[in-house]
């Protein structure tokens, strides 16, 4: 990945701070994109841009282009931000419906379309997505998570059809990510079968990288031990 360069959106999180210096460590120029505030001093090869609301279309946009004009070019877009709920459906709220869609699909969906151009640009665009294995067969609670990264799914699969031979565009679809909020929300389970952060990151860079130029429209498990 060599002086490519990469955005990665939700970067401030757990699986997002692994992938960003997975991509750096690989002679990456990465910029992270994060609802939070910026975390990480600038660097010739890293920026990243703190308190963008990539569910707005407008703010997505700005900070895509922002990226493209400090870099020259972007070539790799990874979309991690997104957020999780729980909550059975007759007690839950439309609310939180609305919220998992937000977070989830119309954060991929704007930062997409906003990095569509230069992308196209690129001599080898990539977009890769973060879905999840709980979207294909939605348990207890699960409901408006599972909706909304089915949306990814979907999602993913559009923009591979739609710009198929111009740019790439896959997902994967782990398990349980092995992160310090899922420990504390499922402590007595057993770790060890959990997909790291770290695992998961490659195979994330892995569809990013020139080695998957004939990989599109791929949903592809990344379930871990279980």
């Amino acid at each position: 990945m060599d002086r490519k360069v990469v955005v990665v959106t939700g970067a401030s999180g757990a699986l997002g701070k692994v992938v960003a210096e997975a991509a750096l460590a690989r002679g990456a120029r990465v910029a992270g994109v994060d609802h939070a505030p910026t975390q990480v001093a600038a660097t010739e090869n890293r920026i990243e841009l703190g308190g963008v609301d990539l569910s707005d279309p407008a703010q997505a946009k700005n900070a895509i282009d922002t990226v493209a004009a400090l870099f020259g070019r972007l070539d790799v877009l990874i979309n991690i931000a997104g957020g999780f709920a729980f909550e059975a459906i007759a007690e839950g709220e439309t609310g939180t419906w609305q919220r998992m869609y937000a977070l989830n699909v119309l954060t991929a969906l704007n930062a997409s379309r906003s990095a569509l151009p230069y992308l196209v640009a690129s001599p080898a665009g990539r977009i890769v997505n973060v879905g999840a294995m709980g979207a294909l067969q939605a348990g207890i609670g699960m409901g408006p998570y599972a909706a909304s990264k089915a949306g990814v799914h979907r999602l993913t699969e559009a923009l591979a059809a739609e710009w198929k031979g111009k740019l790439t565009a896959n997902a994967v679809l782990p398990s349980i990510i092995d992160t310090p909020v899922n420990r504390a929300s499922m402590p007595t389970a057993d770790f060890t079968k959990w997909v790291r952060p770290e695992e998961l990151a490659e195979v994330m860079l892995f569809l990013a990288s020139d080695a998957a130029s004939a990989v599109t429209g791929a949903l592809l498990p990344v379930t871990g031990r279980v």
